[in-house]
Parts: structure tokens; sequence; C-alpha cells
């Protein structure tokens, strides 16, 4: 019977007889793991939201920048000017609202694991 409550989603399972005490913890336990799942649901939206947004030269230079090219390199590889690889940065950071280079490619590994591949 446990397996087929751990299986079917139950969070804890309790053996009787146990404490109202053992129960409430568990209750409690249950409860602020949902929160924290339910935060990091509305955190991955909020993520694919703003990714929703780039255009898909920006979506190539933020792939390029996770993958550790410098802005020369990509500039290369897309055959485009440096400088508009700085354009496009500054905007992938305003638009995915990264304060910093190291938060953008925090990110772009997130969105990484995130988005399925196709």
């Amino acid at each position: 019977m446990s397996v087929e409550a751990m299986t079917g989603g139950a969070f804890e399972f309790l053996t009787k007889p146990f404490r109202e005490q053992d129960l409430l913890e568990s209750v409690q336990r249950s409860i602020r793991l949902d929160r924290e799942r339910r935060a990091e649901i509305a955190r991955y939206a909020a993520l694919l939201d703003r990714h929703a947004r780039l255009t898909p030269r920006e979506r190539e230079v933020m792939a390029l920048m996770a993958a550790d090219h410098m802005n020369k390199g990509i500039a290369r590889l897309l055959d485009i000017s440096e400088v508009t690889v700085k354009v496009h940065r500054s905007h992938l950071t305003r638009k995915m609202e990264a304060g910093s280079l190291a938060e953008l490619v925090r990110t772009a590994d997130t969105l990484a694991r995130i988005i399925p591949k196709t």
C-alpha cells in the first residue's frame, strides 16, 4: 500500500500508530515544498516569457556566449561585426533582465535545461 501511495504522488507515508505532531509536521513540510515548487515554476515561466521576446539572432548570440565564446569569435561564427555582437549582448541583458554577463550565462544554462530539444 505504501508503494502505491508514493507512486500516486504522496509526499510521505505515515505508519499507524502515528503521533499528531508527526502528522502536523508532515503536512507543514508538504505545504512548504509545494510552495517552493510553485515558486520555481513561476520563475521558470517568467524566464521562458523573457526568452520568447528574443529575436532568433539574439538567441544564437546567447547560446554562443553560454558556450564561452568571446565577442570576436561570435562575430566570426555568425559573420557579423563585433559591434553588432555587442549590441545583441546589450539587448539580451536588458530583455533577459540580467544584471551581469555571468547572470546571463547562468540564465542560458537554465534555459538549456528546461527548453526541450527539437
